[in-house]
């Protein structure tokens, strides 16, 4: 060994026997829980995919794509939704059905809550989603489990359970109260911080040893006599990437299935430069910078962006994104397509409101609990916005901003800067993406997938300025041979040059992003019911597409 290496640290492990050594608890009898008796194995693999229960929304029914598996759970993707919104169940929970389950049963597949695409999009979306995907074989889904005949539990009682803030950890658990059906999960060792009352048949909770006998890793109890919660840290490799805590107080990166090493660090997210700190109430506060300077997007008017404010802030997380998102709904050409943006929560503490219609409408958020959570909004408004990632940072642009000069250069239409006394009409068709490089972020040392558009909204005013703007874009080259490797504007060269007449559907190819893949699964029913064509071209289209389907590329 190196004399420079440090050694590694023992490995520690936990077993449910040493534990409960001396101590006046007994666990929680099988009886108790809504589990199988013997675990039922995992079948399914990454990337298969599923119907499942939109969580957020439990009466819709949508796709899910598996992201991840440990011992008898996958962590599931919602098509259409973002890693913002993965959630974990079980092979044999209710909640998950072979594709083509929902139809059989005479309902409808809805696209889940937050959909990132045009509403109007999701049949074709839904088809191209399911176009040679790799569906998960039936046999993968088991039965579910009954339900006990009546809650079990006695206060004292030890168990696993799921901590629901950090949702790919199992800890050691104990029974702390009774009320009905419901039981309160006290984690050992964590101060509360974690703790939470839940149904007596829930599925996140079960028998002493269920981890050790799937395989899955049980997380260490903590340490009362800590003066602090410093989190539950640990560094072990996993072929499962997790999301980030939701807990300011203990974040927690991703462990192993198996092992876990003792004396970890914490993940490269905890060297985030912070601009948060905590106000004389105990609350965090953050500092946002506006740098107007950035690409502002079509959704907000120019000359309200550069009468916005350089800086909101230091002040409550709460009270930071109540100013950031009014401000843009005053900024806004039109306040009713940027309050679109905004998805009320029941409860809500943060309050919106938008003047259009000759009414006014309100609507409340929810406000984010840790920088992280803030921050991810921030993004997410600025994707919604197209906008500039920097036009919203935790610190003012020094100079020119790199991400607005490296659109410039490479000619995309994305995320061009609206100039002033222009009326804009964004369109639909705005693809968004996540490249798989990490790069730098001007806020700091946190690595994070920079957000590419590949095609992006234009805007005219006049005759003369949209001739302008069409003469500006690079001319598009003839269509590949492959159709299916065909981009939006390629179908509609083809469409167009094999029947002018079909150059006044153009809008509706872009407004249901209609690509070489879509186009090719198009059939006159389709057309007609979910692009509002008419009967004479959709036959137009299903022959030219017959066309293309006989030739041999």
């Amino acid at each position: 060994m190196p004399a420079n290496k440090p050694p590694k640290a023992p490995i520690e492990t936990f077993t449910w026997d040493e534990y409960l050594k001396g101590k006046d608890a007994n666990p929680a009898p099988q009886s108790c829980f809504k589990q199988a008796p013997i675990p039922p194995p995992n079948e399914f693999t990454v990337h298969s995919k599923l119907e499942a229960l939109d969580p957020r929304n439990i009466t819709s029914t949508c796709i899910a794509t598996v992201v991840g598996l440990q011992g008898p759970r996958l962590r599931l993707r919602l098509d259409g939704s973002d890693n913002k919104n993965d959630f974990w169940r079980l092979v044999d929970s209710g909640d998950i059905k072979p594709i083509g389950w929902c139809e059989k049963h005479g309902g409808m597949l809805q696209p889940p809550l937050g959909f990132r695409m045009n509403a109007s999009s999701w049949p074709l979306f839904l088809l191209r989603t399911l176009n040679n995907a790799k569906i998960a074989p039936d046999s993968a889904f088991k039965e579910e489990p009954p339900t006990p005949s009546e809650n079990k539990f006695k206060v004292g009682m030890k168990l696993e359970a799921i901590d629901r803030k950090n949702p790919h950890l199992i800890c050691p658990a104990t029974i702390g109260g009774i009320k009905d059906n419901m039981v309160f999960i006290s984690f050992d060792g964590w101060r509360g911080v974690f703790d939470y009352w839940c149904e007596y048949d829930s599925r996140d909770i079960f028998p002493v040893g269920w981890a050790a006998r799937t395989g899955h890793y049980l997380q260490l109890p903590g340490n009362k006599g800590a003066t602090s919660t410093k989190g539950r840290k640990a560094s072990a490799a996993t072929t499962v990437s997790q999301p980030r805590s939701a807990t300011p107080s203990a974040p927690s990166p991703p462990v192993s299935p198996v092992t876990i090493e003792s004396g970890g660090h914490s993940p490269s997210y905890d060297n985030e430069p912070d601009t948060s700190s905590s106000s004389s109430d105990g609350s965090v506060s953050v500092s946002l910078f506006i740098n107007n300077t950035c690409v502002s997007g079509p959704y907000l008017s120019p000359h309200k962006v550069h009468q916005m404010p350089s800086l909101i802030g230091p002040a409550p997380i709460e009270r930071v994104l109540a100013e950031t998102l009014q401000l843009c709904v005053n900024s806004a050409v039109q306040q009713k397509a940027v309050f679109a943006f905004l998805k009320g929560d029941e409860g809500g503490t943060v309050n919106i409101t938008a003047h259009y219609g000759s009414h006014t409408h309100s609507v409340s958020l929810q406000a984010p609990e840790t920088t992280s959570a803030f921050w991810g909004l921030i993004d997410q408004l600025c994707e919604d916005l197209l906008c500039c990632g920097n036009f919203f940072s935790n610190k003012p642009l020094q100079g020119p901003c790199s991400n607005c000069a490296k659109q410039d250069d490479s000619g995309h239409q994305g995320r061009h800067r609206s100039h002033s006394g222009s009326t804009l009409k964004p369109s639909t068709a705005t693809k968004r993406s996540l490249s798989t490089d990490s790069a730098t972020s001007d806020r700091g040392d946190l690595k994070v997938p920079r957000r590419i558009r590949t095609e992006a909204a234009s805007s005219t005013t006049t005759v003369s300025e949209g001739r302008d703007a069409r003469e500006s874009k690079p001319p598009v080259g003839p269509p590949s041979r492959d159709p299916t490797n065909w981009s939006v504007e390629e179908v509609i060269r083809y469409v167009t040059d094999a029947d002018h007449t079909m150059s006044t559907h153009a809008d509706t190819f872009k407004k249901h992003e209609i690509d070489g893949k879509a186009f090719l699964l198009l059939n006159s029913e389709m057309m007609m019911k979910y692009m509002s064509l008419k009967l004479g071209p959709a036959l137009k289209l299903c022959n030219l597409i017959e066309k293309l389907k006989t030739k041999k590329f």
